[in-house]
């Protein structure tokens, strides 16, 4: 049996951290959820800006948004939703046979929007009625200034994907966010049921470290804070004020393990995915690792509910100088910015292809 149906029957959800076109159009994406268990996927700028960039595939579809009038922001959100609702069609079976559990595709917001909670409010909901399919996440970074847009979202009832999470306290924070909109609803008499999960980025902290750690503790720094984070969320969802919440129809927002490609070539390039096995979360995966994990995949323990030694390790990398909190903050800084630069970015490839395409026609 692959890895990756292990992975599954443990009660792991394994989302594809990609999407494109050809992906879609030459049964591949058929092909991972029916031969290696995958039941989501994430999208972000940067996939759509490479898919974009590097093929052909998109260009008829410019052209026809072109002819109608569209640009820009517009013009990609029509792109990426066309891609989003078939991957959402798709997945609609996982949807309807896990009651809405998984089968989700995700749809980032503008990162433009990242300080100004009105507008991603708005562009939330939009973006969600536009797509027309119950199994798509709207994307909202878990900053300090996303934390009320994803509570004012939730009481709409749109479905959020908290993205750009780091830490414990940065999960905790996005947590009782969607836990405030949980509790609007019920107390304003509407149903409880929004869907929810809450994404923490892994590799990106043994990144931030090379070469600043004694090389005992490479690529251990992103599991530690996943397993504290993990004990954390099971203390959340057994909480009293989370089961009350249950109680009255509600369903617990799921942890989900991001930027689990390894980094480090001379790690093992399914590290975080073997790391990270734990029930009732996402791991959302790159097309490499999900591939790699089904070729030559081994799992071990699933994580221990009360973060095992991570407090252990953590204590490792402060005796070296590393401060975990700044480094969370710096992070989620880091990370709102690169958004941006991408956005800006596949702004700028959508320009230049729609020139392109209008000279050529």
């Amino acid at each position: 049996m692959k890895a990756t149906r292990i992975l599954h029957d443990l009660g792991q959800s394994l989302w594809l951290d990609n999407i494109t076109r050809n992906l879609l159009n030459t049964g591949v994406l058929r092909r991972y959820i029916d031969e290696l268990s995958v039941t989501g996927l994430t999208s972000n700028p940067t996939i759509f800006d490479h898919a974009i960039k590097n093929s052909r595939d998109y260009d008829d579809a410019i052209k026809r948004k072109l002819a109608e009038g569209k640009s820009g922001e517009k013009l990609f959100f029509e792109l990426a939703l066309d891609d989003l609702r078939q991957a959402a069609d798709l997945f609609r079976p996982v949807y309807d046979r896990t009651c809405g559990v998984d089968g989700w595709v995700s749809l980032e917001v503008s990162p433009l929007l990242a300080h100004d909670t009105k507008s991603t409010i708005a562009e939330a909901k939009e973006l969600h009625a536009q797509a027309g399919r119950p199994n798509l996440f709207i994307k909202i970074p878990g900053t300090p200034e996303g934390l009320p847009a994803i509570e004012e979202a939730i009481f709409a009832g749109v479905p959020i994907n908290v993205t750009l999470l780091f830490s414990e306290d940065q999960y905790l924070a996005a947590a009782n966010a969607f836990m405030r909109g949980i509790e609007r609803r019920i107390k304003a008499g509407l149903r409880p049921d929004v869907a929810s999960v809450a994404s923490i980025f892994i590799s990106r902290w043994d990144v931030a470290v090379t070469g600043k750690v004694p090389k005992a503790l490479n690529d251990q720094l992103g599991i530690a804070v996943a397993k504290r984070t993990y004990k954390a969320y099971l203390g959340l969802l057994s909480s009293p004020r989370w089961m009350r919440a249950y109680n009255a129809g509600a369903r617990p927002q799921r942890l989900l393990w991001a930027s689990t490609g390894t980094k480090d070539p001379e790690a093992s390039d399914v590290l975080y995915v073997k790391s990270l096995a734990a029930p009732f979360t996402v791991n959302t995966m790159p097309e490499g690792t999900l591939k790699a994990l089904a070729d030559h995949g081994e799992l071990g323990a699933t994580l221990p509910a009360d973060g095992g030694d991570a407090d252990e390790e953590l204590a490792r990398f402060a005796d070296a100088k590393i401060d975990v909190g700044a480094l969370s903050r710096q992070l989620q800084d880091e990370g709102a910015k690169s958004f941006v630069k991408s956005w800006n970015e596949l702004m700028g490839v959508i320009g230049s292809k729609s020139e392109a395409l209008k000279r050529a026609s």
